[in-house]
């Protein structure tokens, strides 16, 4: 069985050190453990990163830290990426104001990736945006990608 390519927003690595919410920290934990073991093959892309570096200077080396752990494929921005991302915001599905989440899911479309993982509920992970990358697949041809949160790609509720 081929393994998921899953592109990994920036939220997903953010949770990783989350101590106020802990069930999503618990969930991106076993979701990391699972991508250390090989169970996925990850992407990120320069904007996932760009977003990271902006962090204030100890998250961020807290952050590296783990992304240090696992192997992951770097992609970049490119500009037919950035002309998919307009068609999100043509089309009425995100705004411009969510203009780089928009570049988020046309890179994973765009590198094949086949499922976005966030914890991003109000511009990711819900039915407008779901239903608007099937609209965005249909009108430009490129391959749909799913949109789960760590907690939906882990397979739900897990028991200690």
């Amino acid at each position: 069985m081929k393994k998921l390519k899953i592109y990994l927003d920036t939220c997903v690595v953010g949770y990783l050190d989350q101590a106020d919410d802990p069930e999503r920290m618990r969930d991106t934990q076993i979701l990391w453990d699972e991508i250390q073991a090989g169970f996925y093959d990850v992407v990120i892309s320069d904007l996932a990163l760009a977003e990271i570096d902006r962090c204030h200077e100890s998250r961020r080396a807290v952050l590296a830290n783990h992304l240090a752990l696992i192997d992951f494929e770097q992609v970049i921005v490119t500009p037919p990426i950035k002309t998919l991302a307009q068609v999100f915001i043509d089309q009425n599905i995100l705004t411009m104001k969510s203009e780089d989440d928009c570049r988020h899911i046309a890179c994973a479309m765009y590198y094949g990736c086949d499922v976005i993982v966030s914890w991003n509920f109000k511009h990711f992970v819900n039915h407008r945006t779901i239903h608007g990358v099937k609209i965005v697949s249909a009108i430009t041809g490129y391959n749909s990608v799913s949109i789960y949160s760590p907690t939906m790609l882990i397979g739900g509720d897990q028991d200690d």
